[in-house]
């Protein structure tokens, strides 16, 4: 059967009721004008533990990975500062060889031998300059003063590194044999410094071509690095973010609930006026 509503002065059941659903209707409007303020659907703990926690996590990664780009950001720098003194260093030995060639003329008088050496000279202590200056923020990859090389962050746990080699190219090493100890002040010591000159041009232009691998290397791990921020913040939007085309409608949806919700309670606290008129 029906329920049948007593006319009670003490308890207007109709009006409990409809305040429940307008109290209840209020509280979902403002959760969405909340996620529509903020545009998330995830803004603590408390709207969904479970997906804060992972978006949390997955923030942090995002944090790390800032760091990870720094570092290969400076990784590039230090790179691109040896290379390019390394291709002047390649320019200068090409002049080098104009010099040790025209020294190997045996017919040459003393005040040629002379200007020849001075001039080998000026062009081995540029190319001790430029080993010294290929330095960025303290790394210097070029004077002997790292070995083997310096260690990049390679990922988000710093667990994995990317290395960029070391070459030593100061006077008299592995790499450019030629130091100023040659002299061509002697035919003889101009061929010897033409085979040293030599081996130092094909050492150098293998070692810089290594280099350059290196840094190509470095390039396409930044590239995947920023790759991959990009993934994760896209994965973070899909878990924290509101849909506010959604939100838009559920908010209109909740407007009209929220004035049929008022109407009806004005309508059920009316409702004991009508035991006023039974006493007229």
């Amino acid at each position: 059967g029906t329920r049948r509503m007593t006319n009670s002065v003490h308890t207007n059941v109709a009006a409990a009721i409809a305040l429940q659903n307008l109290t209840h209707t209020n509280t979902r409007l403002g959760e969405v004008q909340n996620r529509i303020s903020t545009g998330l659907k995830v803004q603590g703990a408390k709207d969904n533990a479970a997906i804060w926690a992972i978006a949390q996590g997955q923030r942090a990664d995002v944090g790390a990975l800032g760091a990870v780009k720094q570092s290969l950001d400076r990784a590039t720098a230090v790179a691109d500062v040896a290379l390019s003194a390394g291709e002047s260093i390649s320019d200068l030995l090409n002049q080098l060889k104009e010099k040790v060639v025209a020294a190997k003329d045996t017919s040459l008088g003393t005040q040629s031998r002379q200007l020849l050496d001075s001039d080998f000279r000026a062009l081995l202590r540029a190319i001790s300059s430029a080993v010294e200056n290929a330095e960025f923020d303290g790394g210097n990859i070029l004077n002997g003063s790292v070995t083997p090389g310096i260690q990049f962050l390679a990922n988000a746990d710093a667990t994995s590194f990317v290395t960029l080699g070391a070459k030593n190219l100061t006077l008299g090493g592995t790499i450019i044999s030629l130091s100023l100890t040659d002299s061509l002040m002697t035919a003889t010591g101009a061929t010897t410094a033409l085979t040293r000159l030599d081996n130092s041009i094909t050492a150098l232009n293998s070692s810089l071509g290594e280099l350059g691998s290196q840094a190509k290397q470095i390039e396409a791990h930044k590239t995947f690095v920023s790759k991959l921020v990009d993934t994760l913040e896209a994965g973070i939007g899909n878990l924290v973010d509101a849909d506010l085309a959604k939100e838009s409608a559920r908010l209109q949806a909740l407007q009209v609930q929220q004035q049929l919700g008022a109407q009806s309670l004005s309508i059920a606290n009316q409702a004991p006026q009508i035991i006023l008129s039974l006493f007229q």
